[in-house]
This record gives C-alpha cells, sequence and structure tokens, in this order.
C-alpha cells in the first residue's frame, strides 16, 4: 500500500506555532490594555459578507476587488459571498445594522483574520491578522490625533523603535475632484512615460499613479499637482488642527503630499506608520478619516476614522527585539505511576484548577506511561514551580510528593503532605504563604 500524499498548507496562509505564541500574546494583551485605557469597546464581525459590501466600500476600480479578493457563489442559496480583505466595512456595516450611535458616538476595535489573494512576502500573507480601531460619530481633529497617539502609545510599550509616521490630508470630494481633473490632464501630458498600469488606472483610479514604485516614473510623479494644494478652509483648519495637537504632544510626523491610501471611502486625514526594517513592505499600520462611508451604506450620515495593523509585520519587528521572557508552561506538572495513582493524579489535577492553577497531567505516549525518571524530566523541561508525585506507595499512605522545582539557586525540595492538603501547600508557596499546616507536612532532602 502506497504512503498517503502530504497535505500541506495553502501557499501564502501560515500556521502560528507554539514557539510564536508568547510574541503574539505579547502584542495582542498591549495592544487590548493600551485600547480600553482609551474608552475604545472589543466589536467581532463575521469573516465572511456579501462581497457587495466590499465593492461599495472598497471601490469597484482597485486592485482589492480586481485582483485579490476571495469570492465565491454560496452554493446553497446562490449568494455572492467574499473572506473579508479588511476590517473596517464590516464594522460600519454592524454599526449601521444595530443602530449603534443613537445613543452617542462610539469607540471600537477589532482583531482577526483576513484575506487576500496576493504574492506572499515577508511580513505579507494571504491569510494575514489585523488588529484595528474605528472612532465612529466624531467630526474634530482631536479624534484623528488620539488615534496616532495611541499608535504611538503602542509602540513606546512594545519598544519598537525606527517606526515613524507620515501625514496627509487627502479633502473632501469636491477637493479632490479638482485635483483630479488637473492630475490626469498632468499625466496625459505625459503619456509616454506611464507605464501599463498606470494608463488603466489614469481616469479611473489616478491617485493611485501617485504610490507607483516603478523607478521610470518617480521623477514625473514627483512632479504632479498636490492635494495639499487644492484643499479648501474648513479641510486645511482640520489638518492644521491634527498637525497642532500632535506637535503639542511631541508625535514626530512627515507631511508626506503623496500619501493617499488606496480605499475609496478615505477623505481629509491618511496617515501611515512606516519602517525601514521590513524591506519593501514597510508599512506596519494605516489610517484615516472616511466620513461618507457610512451614508454611502444607506446609514445616517456619521463621521468616521479608524486605522489598521498588520500584526504579522508588528511580530517581525518584535522579533529584532528578542524573545519575551516566557513564562512556564503551568505551575504544576503531575507525576504519576500506576493506575490507582493515575487516578488520584486526575483528582488532584483538578483540585488545582479550580484553586486558579495551571496543571499538565503526564498521559501516556505510544511508548508507554514512562518512568518516574523519565515523567520528572518532563516535568523539569515544562517550567513548571513544583512536580506532584503519585505512586503506589504515596496512593496507600493517602499523601502526596510535592517537589519544588524553581527553588533558590537551583536547590530542590521535597514534601511528604496529605491527600486533601496538597492544594492549600502548593497554593500558598506560590504566593510566598508561610502558613503551611505542619501536621501534614514531613520536609525532607
Amino acid at each position: 500500500m502506497s504512503k498517503p500524499e502530504k497535505i500541506v498548507a495553502i501557499k501564502g496562509m501560515n500556521d502560528i506555532l507554539p514557539a510564536d505564541a508568547p510574541l503574539w500574546e505579547l502584542f495582542e494583551n498591549t495592544a487590548e490594555t493600551i485600547l480600553k485605557s482609551y474608552g475604545y469597546q472589543k466589536i467581532v464581525t463575521p469573516i465572511v459578507e456579501e462581497t457587495g459590501l466590499f465593492k461599495r466600500a472598497i471601490g469597484a476600480v482597485t486592485d482589492i476587488v480586481e485582483k485579490e479578493m476571495y469570492s465565491f457563489t454560496d452554493s446553497m442559496n446562490g449568494d455572492e459571498l467574499t473572506l473579508r480583505p479588511e476590517g473596517t466595512a464590516g464594522v460600519v456595516r454592524a454599526v449601521i445594522e444595530h443602530n449603534m450611535v443613537y445613543d452617542g458616538p462610539k469607540r471600537l476595535w477589532y482583531k482577526g483574520p483576513m484575506f487576500r489573494h496576493e504574492r506572499p512576502q515577508r511580513g505579507r500573507y494571504r491569510q494575514f491578522f489585523q488588529f484595528g480601531a474605528e472612532a465612529v460619530g466624531f467630526t474634530g481633529p482631536d479624534i484623528d490625533a488620539e488615534l496616532i497617539m495611541l499608535c504611538r502609545r503602542l509602540w513606546d510599550d512594545l519598544g519598537l523603535q525606527n517606526v515613524r509616521l507620515e501625514l496627509n490630508s487627502i479633502g473632501n470630494a469636491e477637493e479632490r475632484l479638482r485635483h483630479r481633473a488637473d492630475l490626469i490632464a498632468y499625466f496625459e501630458s505625459h503619456a509616454d512615460i506611464l507605464d501599463a498600469e498606470a494608463q488603466r488606472r489614469l481616469h479611473s483610479n489616478p491617485l493611485r499613479i501617485l504610490d507607483t514604485k516603478n523607478p521610470a516614473m518617480q521623477e514625473m510623479v514627483n512632479g504632479a499637482p498636490q492635494l495639499l494644494s487644492y484643499l479648501g478652509e474648513e479641510s486645511r483648519a482640520h489638518f492644521e488642527g491634527v498637525k497642532r495637537l500632535l506637535d503639542r504632544n511631541n508625535v514626530q510626523f512627515t507631511v508626506n503630499p503623496r500619501l493617499v491610501r488606496g480605499l475609496d471611502y478615505y477623505n481629509r486625514t491618511v496617515f501611515e506608520w512606516v519602517t525601514e526594517e521590513l524591506g519593501s513592505q514597510g508599512t506596519i499600520c494605516a489610517g484615516g478619516r472616511y466620513d461618507p462611508l457610512i451614508e454611502t451604506f444607506g446609514g445616517k450620515a456619521t463621521p468616521g476614522v479608524g486605522f489598521a495593523m498588520g500584526i504579522e509585520r508588528i511580530i517581525e519587528l518584535m522579533k529584532g527585539l528578542g524573545e519575551p521572557a516566557q513564562p512556564g508552561q503551568c505551575d504544576v506538572y503531575m507525576v504519576h505511576q500506576g493506575e490507582e495513582a493515575q487516578v488520584q493524579a486526575f483528582i488532584l489535577a483538578e483540585r488545582l484548577r479550580d484553586a486558579g492553577l495551571d496543571v499538565v497531567l503526564h498521559c501516556a505516549t505510544p511508548t508507554g506511561a514512562g518512568s518516574f525518571k523519565s515523567q520528572m524530566k518532563k516535568a523539569d523541561g515544562s517550567g513548571a514551580s513544583f512536580a506532584v508525585i503519585l505512586g503506589e506507595d504515596e496512593v496507600a499512605n493517602n499523601v502526596a510528593a510535592v517537589k519544588s522545582l524553581r527553588g533558590e539557586s537551583g536547590e530542590q525540595q521535597q514534601a511528604t503532605v496529605a491527600f486533601d492538603a496538597v492544594v492549600d501547600h502548593i497554593v500558598d508557596a506560590i504566593v510566598g504563604g508561610h502558613d503551611h499546616d505542619h501536621d501534614h507536612v514531613h520536609y525532607h532532602p
């Protein structure tokens, strides 16, 4: 009989292995703590939405909609569905559907997987994870600045270096239309320099040409009309308000007139946090204001602003700082030998978990249950503070051997403890208590 063919993960959809879990947990715990400190509340939306949601939000003439979305027809009812390529559209859909701003503005955050069919690169995958925030119902530059400063606090708390802020304003729809007309005319006057991609976008999405990475077009693009020159009084005042708040809070930034963002729903403030340490994929967080989006979805006109950050890219930066201190796999490792000892180990493990401790119970492998020596080796490797040992003698005398695995200077002590006193003995030791019931405990080397 031939050996079955091995199945591997789909290209660009990666496993997150236990060895990487501490970095992910550090990022997620830090980010969630900071979002909570700013008054943001968690929202969870479905991974699958109607395809029309993203076409309307992102824009039909964008790389995401045209090339990258994982879309399919539901074979059960014919619905056109898509795995979400970004998070904002789903959050806004939920805000409208559940009338969430009826009693005032909302600060929301989310995390989860997104899906785009693009060429996998370092920190950029076809299934990737985003952490994002959306502030809905706020009009002023203050909320824009708050979100930016929130990100700065996250970089500081994670210890990330060499992350810089780029900022721009893309004004309102009327201002962009005037700029768009002049931009198209400018590009048409340099048609001989435009590459095929730029020619395709010339009349559908000319702003995206400003993002070109084609070296042959850089000098021409640098001379293109700048959107900042088209801003009216209100848009300019809003942008100046954002910059003033950042300046007064010592947030350094660079105004980048070519920063336009790739999604159709943005207006006024747009920003990116970028680094030089990830090669061409240097943007780790991007966002901006999207006041027209909710009305576009059929809701009442409501302002909004938000950001999204790619967790994989941030994890790559965190790896450059070294591994975080990793806690042990558990507090207690249960070692046992014999059928009745196994039963008693299960009982005691549950009691220890009831007391709030993390417990790993040794279980049989294809090579057998393992000797006391081999089990103790696993106990030590688990990072546990204590090993609880049960064998025939312990069961017969209704006791357990409790061995400290992390004593000072590597010293290990073992105590014989009455079975019903084991939980209190270990809890007291872990919290630094000194009120052990010595009638039940007999220490020996």
